[in-house]
């Protein structure tokens, strides 16, 4: 409602003509107190229009929804926590139903995330229909809950290690894993995000790697996003990922593991092998696919075998991941 000064009656007008009211001097506190009523209109709570205001932006930072949804929920409930929870309530029912809609559409886009703890890492794939969308925040933060998921529902079995483990999720399992302070399942959060960006996505597959202290592990990502965002800190998103377990011997320099196994990840990218091989095997051209065999991406004119020779170390394993790429050829591999 506004107040029409000329009739001396209150009538109801459009909140821009309220604002509007505001730059008419020197009527200007008649008309901010009068358009500060009108907003008091939006809430049910009784409560004064600056609390009401506060409460308002309070809600949207802390879940993200629109104006216009938490606006909604403050109607409906006078309690935060309520309205928090009706929230997520409703974009829960809006992401399984806008995912059913979608269900079928091509996803050959997306992300791989790496997230590297100690001595154990997490790859993940995630696909999306558009790079559009893969680019976009709020899908990294899926591919970031599916890969720290897999991270905590694999890493209570690395005490019992003697050698290295390797741990294939497929996509319904991953889907069924629990993340976040609440415990709520990797497909609620898929619905989530499908409901937020409006394109079909699927959690395809992750990997857990974990060795004990005599090993270590290898990683890289190729197609990096560009990095700087704190909420990711820990992560590595590309299209391309790698993982290579490594044995180093007695007298291999520990100071060198990290950036050899940046070097071996950066050639499973790139050369695409599919078994590890051995030292013995002859040296091979660009359609060689034993690893050790295979030329050194950094130096095609020796071996992958010729260049770790002097290190010390060994290959023992690798895993590779390619967004997009048909998984089960991989998974046979």
């Amino acid at each position: 409602m506004t107040y029409n000064l000329r009739a001396g009656t209150m009538v109801p007008r459009m909140a821009g003509l309220g604002r509007m009211l505001l730059m008419l001097s020197p009527r200007r506190a008649v008309a901010r107190q009068l358009f500060d009523l009108h907003l008091a209109h939006f809430f049910h709570t009784g409560l004064p229009v600056l609390a009401a205001k506060e409460l308002l932006v309070k809600l949207r930072k802390k879940t993200g929804y629109s104006y216009v949804n938490c606006k909604k929920a403050l109607e409906k409930f006078d309690d935060i926590r309520e309205a928090e929870a009706w929230l997520h309530e409703q974009a829960q029912k809006e992401g399984w139903s806008k995912a059913s809609k979608l269900q079928g559409r091509q996803t050959k886009e997306g992300l791989i995330g790496l997230l590297q703890k100690e001595n154990s890492a997490v790859m993940v794939e995630v696909n999306c229909e558009t790079d559009f969308v893969a680019r976009n925040v709020k899908f990294q933060q899926l591919v970031e809950q599916a890969a720290s998921a897999t991270m905590l529902h694999l890493q209570g079995t690395r005490d019992q290690l003697s050698t290295y483990a390797k741990c294939l999720l497929k996509s319904n399992e991953l889907a069924e894993l629990r993340v976040g302070p609440d415990g709520s399942l990797l497909r609620d959060q898929l619905a989530l995000a499908i409901g937020k960006l409006g394109e079909n996505m699927i959690l395809k597959r992750a990997v857990w790697v974990s060795v004990p202290e005599r090993l270590f592990v290898g990683s890289y990502v190729h197609g990096t996003i560009p990095e700087g965002n704190p909420l990711f800190s820990n992560m590595m998103f590309g299209k391309y990922g790698a993982i290579v377990v490594c044995s180093p011997s007695d007298e291999s320099q520990k100071s060198d593991f990290a950036d050899l196994g940046w070097r071996l990840g950066q050639h499973v990218v790139g050369m695409a092998p599919l078994s590890v091989g051995c030292m013995e095997d002859e040296p091979g051209g660009e359609s060689e696919t034993k690893m050790l065999a295979q030329p050194f991406l950094l130096d095609p004119t020796i071996s992958l075998g010729h260049y770790i020779q002097p290190t010390g170390i060994s290959v023992l394993d690798f895993v590779r991941f390619e967004c997009g790429e048909d998984t089960e050829l991989t998974e046979d591999n």
